[in-house]
């Protein structure tokens, strides 16, 4: 990770922070990143996703009505300007407890206002010998929205997929990690650009990087 001097921290300790949730115990979520559908609008077949969204009162968690993402070509060069439709979040795994408590901690930590929606995208990026996986696309970017969390599940037989956070396109980043299985990177959307950098694997076997990135207003239209 590179460092940070005080005074940076400082600056942008209201901007962005990583923790580790602690009530959650990653392999949970395993079994559910399985049969992910493969997104469509990517070339290469390498990434499965879906979402929903879902709004946060007095603890509870609600999911509202399904809607299609859409962002505009400012924020996503590559597939803006697209209606795009995803299936949702599998049932069994919204009542997981373990899923409650992944939104409610990027809700507190955010201090989001109640009722602001929450849109939760569940995405597995692969790679194999042949196929790098690409978790960023559409290249270093900001998503359109106030708040980003990205609750990284698990890396399995994989090198690279370093995030990156810069406060300017071209500008070094301000924070680069491999984020652990556990950790939850929040990031305010309106100081930030984003970035992934691209996969591969470790062995000849595939690999795979499971994430859940977590949004603020949620990006979904009805």
């Amino acid at each position: 990770m590179q460092k940070v001097s005080e005074s940076m921290q400082l600056e942008y300790a209201f901007m962005f922070t990583l923790r580790k949730v602690n009530s959650i115990n990653p392999k949970g979520f395993k079994q559910f990143f399985n049969d992910l559908p493969l997104d469509p609008y990517i070339k290469g077949s390498y990434r499965f996703r879906r979402l929903s969204r879902f709004i946060v009162s007095e603890n509870k968690l609600s999911k509202l009505p399904h809607g299609y993402l859409f962002q505009s070509k400012e924020y996503n060069p590559l597939v803006g300007d697209v209606k795009r439709e995803f299936a949702e979040l599998d049932d069994a795994l919204i009542e997981l407890d373990i899923f409650k408590y992944m939104v409610l901690a990027f809700s507190d930590s955010c201090k989001l206002h109640p009722e602001a929606e929450i849109g939760v995208h569940q995405i597995r990026t692969t790679c194999s010998p042949n196929n790098l996986g690409n978790p960023a696309p559409e290249g270093i970017h900001q998503d359109g929205t106030d708040f980003i969390g990205i609750f990284s599940v698990d890396r399995e037989n994989i090198q690279g997929g370093e995030t990156h956070l810069y406060a300017a396109k071209k500008e070094k980043p301000v924070f680069n990690k491999v984020l652990n299985s556990g950790e939850l990177l929040l990031v305010n959307d309106h100081e930030f650009y984003h970035f992934t950098t691209p996969i591969k694997p470790q062995t000849d076997a595939q690999g795979t990087r499971d994430v859940f990135v977590l949004t603020s207003p949620s990006l979904l239209c009805d």
